[in-house]
């Protein structure tokens, strides 16, 4: 396959680190480019950055595309018309992202969903069976997946090089997104539980499998849950959540105690990785991407190969917003809940 034509739907803070993440990966020599933007808004189809978001990506630029070489629509729906538009980002609020995805994928074009790929399972699955249906590669925004030390943790676990896995924790906390209004209503974002912690309950998925209970604790917006397993680890806990003063600023961190090592990983530190072994620590490189970046990386590659699917898929995100709708289950009832199970969808193409 030649170049990949992308358009990107919605252009707020998301969508932006989108249009950033696209021009960096043509840079790296990817074959990729920008055709086409839409956003209600004709400010931001004119191309400028701006400084807004809890991580620091190219969304903060001046200028983050030429508008006399992108096109731009004020409608989404002329944007999957675009013949030069090959593979769609979907940025747009989270209660639009069903209606936006089975719309380009009926259109034919590859497609990226921005996390979470919808507020409940039940409408996960409508995307995910009309991505079975379809050639094309249609993949969720599951970043973190693709963070490079979250990476390397995934390796590290799955290869045993440290011994098995005793103990792991994540942690994300912040303020309530300022960027867009609709995050503080829990009814539009599903509030921190499915825009923020589905990150770390993905993550727990994809290292641990599927859990057999959850005991939560908490909120919708700021939730704690242990997670237990039949078999691996006897502790795996996440904590995600809102509310914190905006100078509290953004933590995203891990502690993974293996028998033979202890990994951890905060953002905010100058050596974000560290490997702890006996009585010393040392710092692990792992490269400057984003999550952002390589996942985008990622379906670049996929599609320009001829590959059928991604690595992570929409099986995949359905299969974490019934984690996700547990782990609403047990903070309602104040005990356990068990995850429902998603057959059916999770040997899906997408």
């Amino acid at each position: 396959m030649g170049e990949v034509g992308v358009g990107v739907i919605g252009l707020g803070f998301m969508g932006r680190t989108h249009v950033a993440c696209y021009r960096d990966a043509a840079a790296s020599g990817l074959p990729c480019r920008l055709v086409a933007v839409a956003d209600q808004d004709a400010s931001r189809r004119s191309g400028r950055g701006e400084g807004v978001g809890n991580i620091s990506t190219g969304a903060q630029a001046a200028q983050i595309f030429d508008p006399a070489r992108v096109r731009g629509y004020a409608d989404w729906r002329e944007l999957l018309e675009d013949p030069g538009v090959s593979l769609v980002s979907i940025c747009t609020p989270t209660p639009t992202h069903v209606e936006l995805a089975l719309a380009a994928i009926a259109a034919g074009k590859h497609v990226l969903i921005e996390k979470p790929l919808a507020l409940t399972s039940a409408e996960g699955r409508l995307v995910a069976e009309s991505a079975a249906k379809t050639k094309n590669i249609v993949m969720p925004g599951m970043c973190i997946r693709f963070w490079p030390a979250y990476a390397w943790l995934k390796r590290a676990i799955d290869s045993g090089e440290y011994g098995p896995v005793r103990s792991a924790t994540f942690q994300r906390l912040g303020s309530t997104p300022a960027w867009a209004d609709f995050y503080a209503d829990a009814s539009r974002s599903g509030g921190a539980l499915v825009d923020l912690h589905i990150h770390d309950a993905d993550f727990v998925r994809f290292c641990f499998g599927d859990p057999e209970s959850v005991v939560s604790a908490g909120s919708v917006n700021h939730v704690t849950t242990l997670y237990r397993f039949a078999e691996g680890p006897r502790m795996v806990m996440a904590e995600g959540g809102w509310g914190h003063e905006p100078g509290f600023g953004f933590r995203m961190r891990f502690v993974v105690c293996f028998e033979g090592a202890t990994a951890e990983f905060d953002l905010g530190r100058e050596s974000p990785l560290r490997l702890s072994r006996g009585s010393g620590s040392t710092p692990v490189e792992v490269g400057p991407l984003t999550g952002y970046d390589a996942e985008i990386r990622h379906l670049v590659s996929c599609i320009a190969s001829g590959r059928g699917r991604a690595d992570v898929t929409v099986a995949d995100a359905v299969a974490s917003l019934e984690l996700l709708e547990a782990e609403r289950s047990s903070l309602e009832r104040g005990s356990a809940a068990a995850p429902v199970g998603s057959a059916g969808v999770r040997g899906g193409r997408a």
